[in-house]
């Protein structure tokens, strides 16, 4: 089934396609991720900056959109793809700018955007579980490693000369598709992450810039605090629901 994360209208397409074939989802698992490899902003045919949409906003309508089926089905789970680049560093912590989602008056970075749009996914996670407690329905964020995979491959400019220098190096940092799909596995699949509901989930990561992170955790507390901000995150959700046009 066509799913395109970087248009509404596909999603709602796909959302209701998949009701209409499916009367249960016992696991879904929202695993896309993308930056925007040029610092200039670009916007989708919806009118969002791209990195926001496919890494949040695209999830985020996905998963509203499928709650009913989910609770349906209960016992079942949701796992969203969060990222490392969240977590920042001591003096460079994300945050989720609640009156400019959108970079409209924000000051555009494209590698800013990941990291709030990862940081979103966390939030999410967290949000869904308090909503959705008791109901059979138990959501995860996850991050799944360095994979070995065509991240980046669209860069240009600079950002595509600092690849191609760094990719004699990735073989020994980076993980095989086995390994960085474990994590989202053991969340969709183990009994002992019904445990730990809304949390956050790592694999081990050399790109954590706290020490006591890089051995990754099932779960593992986010050294950014602002990924363990219950009031923000039901803040998001009901911004996310005015963009993509689920309230009204």
């Amino acid at each position: 089934m066509r799913l395109d994360l970087a248009d509404l209208q596909s999603i709602r397409g796909f959302a209701k396609e998949f009701q209409a074939k499916h009367k249960e989802l016992h696991g879904l698992d929202c695993n896309a991720g993308m930056v925007n490899m040029n610092n200039d902003i670009t916007r989708t045919k919806n009118g969002l900056e791209l990195t926001m949409q496919v890494s949040f906003f695209g999830h985020f309508l996905l998963t509203e959109l499928l709650l009913d089926v989910l609770k349906r089905s209960a016992p079942s789970r949701v796992v969203i793809l969060s990222s490392v680049v969240h977590a920042g560093d001591k003096r460079n912590r994300p945050d989720v700018h609640l009156e400019d989602l959108n970079f409209d008056s924000w000051k555009y970075n494209n590698f800013a955007a990941y990291g709030e749009a990862k940081l979103a996914n966390v939030l999410y996670a967290r949000e869904l579980a308090r909503r959705l407690k008791g109901t059979g329905v138990t959501a995860y964020s996850v991050h799944p490693g360095w994979a070995r995979s065509n991240f980046g491959s669209g860069a240009s400019g600079s950002m595509k000369v600092m690849m191609a220098l760094m990719r004699p190096f990735t073989r020994t940092m980076t993980d095989s598709n086995e390994e960085s799909a474990q994590t989202s596995l053991h969340c969709l699949l183990s009994d002992e992450a019904l445990e730990h509901n809304g949390a956050y989930f790592s694999q081990s990561s050399v790109l954590y810039r706290d020490r006591e992170c890089k051995a990754g955790g099932w779960p593992l507390e986010s050294p950014n605090p602002n990924a363990r901000n219950d009031m923000k995150a039901a803040k998001l959700v009901e911004a996310g629901r005015k963009i993509v046009g689920l309230d009204g």
